[in-house]
């Protein structure tokens, strides 16, 4: 008998069926030790899927991404031995994520009596992934394995365009049920610091009389106004031009929090909130999101961005300008091309113009958001 002596990626598959450790067994036939077992003895039990967790952007072409992993929190599993759940990896919280390496971060195994078993385990440990300061495809796994497709074995290379409609660009938790996940975790935060002096709380305390507050957010690229209001019996919650739903909020262990807006079902999640500077990212059991909390004051007298640049999508290598200062361009003509983790993209002219500048020459190494050329409309 031979044996291959490069393990693939998906190797965990076969040990979590088989019961063992491939890893193991190319260590002893190195080591002049005959295979473990014969083919005719190994034998297969149950089910198990891998799912990739990748730095990558799936709403946008599965552009690699990179910045530091502010937070990486991963469900109860064992690493790199066998168990129903499973995650080999090799970055920790606080890593950095860099264009120089594959994107991948880690793999997530599990394993299932049957099929149904083992997806309802990777979505379960999909759902208490939390990574915040990079992009990833977690939510996309845990979409696309809902799919009719996926889930009834239905595969083949045009998965993705079949279920399209179902994959991208989802918001599973909503603009209402997001806004009234940050302002419980600011609620929770504010009396986990409360003291016994009135004068020093900014919650809108009042020694009688109704007290209410304003909140400004951005969702989804749009301005959120929400608006709190302190009752004797509870909190009331609007959300832009909503009505006004009652907000409970109960703290829970590892701080998750039980939010409910308002009476429907789908008002209430189990979350988590981490902030990264001006940023939320909230993660239920349904989905995740974003949502910034905007300090109205200390963004007084920005301006929107300036028209005519054409910036980095993500850090890379210049691969190649195909245009000068003083050409005419036409809408949609590709402009420049730039390489990152393995993978190749096209900038383009949003509009017809004219190049007036170009910033890099084929071969430059720019950062995430650089200005790569200027365009005169």
């Amino acid at each position: 008998m031979e044996m291959n002596t490069r393990l693939q990626v998906e190797h965990p598959v076969t040990e979590g069926i088989t019961g063992l450790d491939l890893v193991e067994w190319q260590l002893r036939v190195a080591s002049g030790e005959p295979l473990p077992l014969k083919q005719e003895e190994l034998a297969i039990h149950g089910h198990a899927i891998e799912a990739r967790i990748c730095a990558e952007n799936p709403d946008n072409q599965f552009l690699p991404a990179t910045g530091r992993l502010a937070v990486y929190r991963k469900p109860q599993a064992s690493a790199f031995t066998i168990g129903p759940v499973r995650i080999d990896g090799g970055v920790r919280e606080g890593d950095a994520i860099s264009p120089y390496y594959d994107s991948m971060i880690a793999k997530l195994i599990v394993c299932g009596a049957t099929r149904e078993e083992a997806l309802g385990r990777l979505d379960a440990a999909l759902a208490e992934v939390r990574i915040a300061g990079v992009q990833t495809n977690v939510q996309f796994l845990r979409r696309i394995i809902a799919t009719p497709s996926f889930n009834q074995g239905q595969l083949d290379t045009a998965l993705i365009e079949r279920e399209q409609e179902r994959l991208f660009h989802q918001d599973p938790l909503g603009v209402e049920l997001t806004v009234a996940a940050a302002v419980a975790q600011r609620i929770v935060a504010e009396r986990a610091a409360e003291t016994a002096d009135p004068f020093s709380r900014a919650d809108g305390f009042r020694s009688h009389g109704v007290a209410s507050r304003r909140i400004d957010f951005e969702y989804q690229g749009q301005p959120v106004v929400a608006k709190l209001r302190y009752l004797d019996d509870g909190l009331m919650l609007k959300v832009g031009q909503a009505a006004a739903q009652p907000l409970t909020i109960a703290a829970l262990p590892e701080g998750r929090i039980d939010v409910r807006y308002g009476n429907a079902s789908d008002g209430r999640d189990v979350v988590q909130v981490f902030e990264l500077g001006e940023q939320l990212h909230v993660f239920g059991t349904r989905g995740a999101a974003q949502i910034a909390a905007i300090d109205v004051l200390a963004h007084a007298g920005e301006s929107g961005a300036e028209s005519g640049r054409l910036t980095a999508p993500m850090p890379g290598k210049v691969i190649s300008i195909s245009v000068q200062p003083g050409d005419p361009v036409q809408k949609g003509q590709s402009l420049a091309v730039m390489e990152a983790m393995k993978m190749e993209h096209t900038i383009a002219a949003p509009a017809d113009g004219v190049v007036t500048e170009v910033l890099y020459a084929p071969g430059d190494q720019v950062p995430e958001g650089a200005e790569l050329l200027r365009l005169a409309q």
